[in-house]
């Protein structure tokens, strides 16, 4: 990755855990590159909303957050994933293995609790 920064004149975004570049400071040469680390806070709800309402399209759904099953996949969502981003991509991709599989039209609670029971994120 030096490398290509040092020949190419390009810049590099790297995403990653809490604390990455405390990692990358044990490799000087390539920390000395590091312009600075952001740390993404969680999102708020009405930005998981944003987020959930585009992910449900994707998937060929429609999002109503007054309808008790979607209301209820969405509790689900928000307590496995405690609004980080990155972990709401990777069950959204299980979310759609877990549908196509089981041949399913609806994201529901269970869906999504099967889907969070094929990642390794932790207890929810």
């Amino acid at each position: 990755m030096r490398d290509r920064y040092d020949r190419d004149n390009i810049a590099l975004i790297l995403i990653g855990m809490p604390g990455i570049e405390k990692w990358f400071s044990r490799y000087a040469q390539l920390y000395s590159r590091v312009g600075f680390a952001h740390e993404y806070r969680p999102l708020a709800q009405e930005e998981l909303n944003f987020v959930l309402e585009r992910r449900w399209h994707k998937l060929g759904q429609s999002l109503d957050p007054e309808d008790f099953t979607d209301a209820q996949a969405i509790a689900a969502v928000a307590r496995i994933t405690r609004g980080n981003f990155r972990l709401i991509d990777r069950l959204f991709t299980q979310i759609e293995r877990v549908m196509k599989i089981n041949e399913l039209s609806t994201i529901t609670d269970d869906v999504v609790e099967a889907a969070r029971s094929t990642l390794v994120i932790g207890i929810s």
